[in-house]
């Protein structure tokens, strides 16, 4: 393992103001960047921690941007569905926000721009799958328990990259229905794609502070985490 330096970045769209995590391995020289998206409520020490591990781990650059603003998430599953909706129905915007975090990760002198990946969480994950639709020069995408629908089904001609969804087999929020869709997107466009299925696992199956006391549905699971972890490593070995 590496030693690594984080800092906090500011950004602001419009009159919204974010608050992202740039880690960088030490050393001067240039290496791959990711993008990581948090889960739908908003950037949290999960999240941060999961782009630190990858710096220090694989030794990349990374960048945890915040979708939702202010660097802290929202109180409740409530105040998340509201602010969520409209983002789903208007991919064009969730990818202005994860552009927003790529542009981040890209500028830092130490990522090597024609390495990139992005990968996300729930609402992150479909984040980060939106910036690979709208042609972003990502060379993986992985979503974690990631929904997998959007209103633009045809731009995923534009991707570039090879895709890795990692979902819950049991999971009431991304239903065999749309898993069959995303399917059949991909086949269409022809991507270089994955979908790994954890059979009795629902929902955030990779945040240790989902114990299903919110909804049944959102519960952590080690073994689907390792495992999706491992292939995702394994992508990024194969990709950079």
């Amino acid at each position: 393992m590496s030693s690594m330096q984080v800092e906090s970045v500011e950004y602001v769209i419009g009159e919204q103001r974010y608050v992202g995590q740039l880690a960088t391995p030490d050393g001067d020289d240039r290496r791959p960047g990711v993008l990581v998206a948090h889960e739908g409520p908003g950037i949290d020490d999960n999240a941060r921690n999961r782009a630190r591990r990858i710096t220090e781990e694989l030794g990349y650059v990374t960048f945890a941007l915040d979708y939702i603003g202010d660097g802290q998430p929202l109180p409740s599953l409530e105040a998340t569905m509201e602010r969520l909706g409209p983002l789903r129905s208007d991919p064009l915007a969730t990818r202005a926000l994860g552009q927003a975090g790529l542009d981040i990760l890209t500028a830092c002198p130490r990522t090597d721009t024609s390495k990139l990946a992005a990968i996300g969480h729930c609402f992150g994950g479909t984040l980060a799958l939106e910036l690979a639709r709208g042609g972003a020069p990502l060379a993986a995408v992985v979503g974690f328990h990631s929904g997998l629908g959007t209103a633009r089904p045809e731009d995923a001609a534009n991707v570039t990259g090879k895709i890795l969804v990692c979902i819950g087999a049991d999971d009431a929020m991304i239903p065999p229905e749309q898993r069959a869709e995303f399917e059949a997107e991909m086949r269409a466009a022809g991507v270089d794609w994955q979908m790994h299925l954890y059979g009795g696992v629902v929902h955030s199956f990779t945040n240790p502070n989902a114990d299903g006391s919110i909804r049944p549905v959102i519960k952590y699971d080690a073994a689907a985490d390792r495992r999706s972890w491992a292939s995702m490593v394994a992508l990024f070995a194969e990709v950079f």
